[in-house]
């Protein structure tokens, strides 16, 4: 079977060879720059679940199975907020340094600094939509629960894991092993009910 992720990042792809492999004794995953299609794609759905359709789509023009994933972190107390915008968190909040991980994560707490721990719940999600060739499509959708932590604590993952504390293991997702992590997080459940999904409705494998 033979997969087109609608991305370019070789880890990424990497790490849904390793998750869909222990479900299916042959995969291929390609990315777009393996199937030839080039430039940016717009990602101005409101929901994960519509960008990462947008972006499965695109991958499925390919002729291949078309997956795309799209992620983030929501905040309770911030009605949602990061969200779909969590890559650009801090661009969108007119932070004044960076706007990178670090830039994103200090526009969190900044905008977080009054809220008490009791109120600092929030999910991290994934939302995985996958475009057959011959039409149909299917999303899935991970989360992970946690609290957000006033400081850093950990030196692994990327993103917002420092400051993302999983309860059930009493460490944030930047402490946690990869397998851990792949174990609880948004993406490693999303991934599971994914292959499942694929599973059901059925690909010839």
């Amino acid at each position: 079977m033979k997969i087109v992720l609608a991305s370019r990042n070789r880890k990424k792809i990497g790490e849904l060879k390793t998750l869909l492999s222990k479900h299916f004794a042959e995969i291929e995953i390609l990315s777009l720059d393996d199937v030839g299609i080039t430039g940016e794609i717009e990602e101005d759905g409101n929901t994960f679940e519509e960008n990462a359709l947008i972006k499965a789509r695109v991958a499925a023009t390919s002729g291949y199975i078309g997956v795309g994933d799209d992620s983030g972190l929501t905040v309770d107390a911030l009605g949602g907020d990061p969200g779909i915008y969590s890559a650009r968190y801090a661009a969108r909040c007119n932070y004044a340094g960076d706007h990178d991980d670090e830039g994103n994560n200090q526009a969190l707490l900044q905008n977080m600094a009054d809220v008490p721990t009791q109120q600092r719940t929030g999910a991290f999600v994934c939302c995985i939509a996958c475009v057959f060739p011959d039409g149909r499509e299917l999303t899935v959708r991970g989360e992970a629960r946690g609290r957000i932590l006033t400081a850093y604590a950990g030196q692994g993952g990327f993103g917002y894991d420092p400051l993302f504390y999983y309860e059930p293991l009493e460490k944030t997702f930047a402490e946690l092993t990869p397998d851990e992590k792949n174990a609880v997080s948004h993406r490693g459940i999303a991934i599971e009910k994914f292959a499942a999904a694929l599973k059901e409705l059925g690909t010839g494998l």
